[in-house]
């Protein structure tokens, strides 16, 4: 595997934990640029919105982490600790195509929000702007990782047989 597969696998979590962050923290009342009046009526913070965006941030950070499997063992043979399937191997289109669906879909949501950074209010954009710009790195950088797993796995190339150590 190239080093810098390895890089941009990881590289994936780490952007979007600063919007993770930031709905975490204005989850438990942390101020993040927002009014009260805002974050009642568009978030329903304090109450259920706050289930919700931590819910959210929680989600999301595990679907990045995901993005490790295309760099790692676990991603070409299914651990044996798993029910059923454990030490079977990993097809390599069972990993690429929703990869490559996922890909797609987060790049044109995450792009498609700007559209909707001109409807918050100037004073709560800045902080907003710094935690989620990272963002929009997450689907092309995920369609990165995918190519060079697909490439990697080749057409009947053997999984990983050990654990792959950092470069």
């Amino acid at each position: 595997m190239p080093r810098w597969a390895f890089w941009v696998a990881h590289a994936v979590p780490l952007c979007v934990l600063p919007s993770g962050l930031w709905r975490l923290a204005m989850s438990v009342g942390i101020p993040v640029g927002f009014s009260d009046a805002v974050l009642r009526a568009d978030y329903d913070l304090p109450g259920w919105g706050a289930l919700y965006t931590i819910g959210l941030a929680v989600i999301l950070e595990g679907l990045a982490l995901l993005t490790l499997g295309l760099v790692y063992p676990w991603g070409e043979v299914v651990p044996r600790w798993m029910p059923l399937i454990g030490g079977r191997p990993v097809h390599r289109m069972a990993a690429v195509i929703p990869a490559s669906i996922g890909a797609a879909l987060i790049t044109w949501i995450s792009f498609s929000q700007l559209f909707l950074w001109g409807t918050v209010d100037a004073t709560d954009l800045p902080l907003m702007g710094l935690t989620y710009a990272p963002v929009l790195a997450w689907g092309p950088l995920l369609a990165v990782a995918t190519a060079a797993y697909f490439i990697r796995r080749g057409r009947g190339s053997p999984p990983l047989a050990e654990p792959m150590e950092r470069p």
